[in-house]
């Protein structure tokens, strides 16, 4: 039995070591050395203050912003926030839901009843923490915004199209807006 447990016991030590502090270090030396921004969160600054990341949404309320997905977590802070509702399409407390935040999204860009609302207006992301939002949720929300900051809605929609992010590997997911950087380009001198 011992000559099965000690080779055993130092295998188990040797790959502890290997997998548990070598490999780890050998990966973040790496990542600092080859793409630092990326590694340390893509955290994104104005005037040398962190402001978020380009990954991880948050939220904007003021008529004055674009305003982000909805969250299951109200993009709260911290590890142990990234999930869902996990309310399934069939679910009746999610459609009651829905209805209510389509009629609240109608009600605060001032959109008819009938304006077909974008579904990632409405729903959130699987992680509760997407950034992006639909071009056509973007341009929705474009006349609030514009009137909030006094300028002409093409102005808005210029700031949109700028921010517009496209297809990963240039066929993955479809084009999209990254909230923060929208709006920090609407605070910046020339949304202003």
């Amino acid at each position: 039995m011992r000559r099965q447990l000690l080779p055993a016991l130092g295998m188990v030590i040797i790959f502890t070591i290997l997998t548990g502090v070598v490999y780890p270090l050998v990966v973040t030396g790496i990542a600092q050395a080859g793409f630092t921004g990326k590694a340390n969160g893509s955290l994104v600054e104005v005037d040398g203050e962190t402001v978020g990341s380009r990954w991880i949404g948050q939220q904007f309320t003021g008529d004055e912003y674009f305003h982000p997905r909805p969250s299951a977590t109200d993009y709260a802070p911290g590890p142990g926030y990234a999930y869902g509702s996990n309310y399934g399409p069939t679910n009746e407390t999610w459609l009651a839901e829905v209805e209510e935040l389509v009629d609240a999204y109608r009600t605060t860009n001032g959109l008819e009843e009938t304006t077909p609302v974008p579904v990632d207006a409405v729903t959130g992301s699987a992680s509760s923490l997407d950034p992006h939002i639909s071009i056509a949720n973007a341009r929705l929300q474009a006349t609030r915004v514009a009137d909030a900051r006094n300028l002409e809605v093409g102005e808005v929609m210029a700031f949109i199209d700028d921010s517009t992010e496209v297809r990963a590997l240039g066929f993955l997911g479809e084009p999209a807006v990254n909230v923060l950087i929208l709006n920090l380009a609407l605070d910046s001198p020339q949304g202003q």
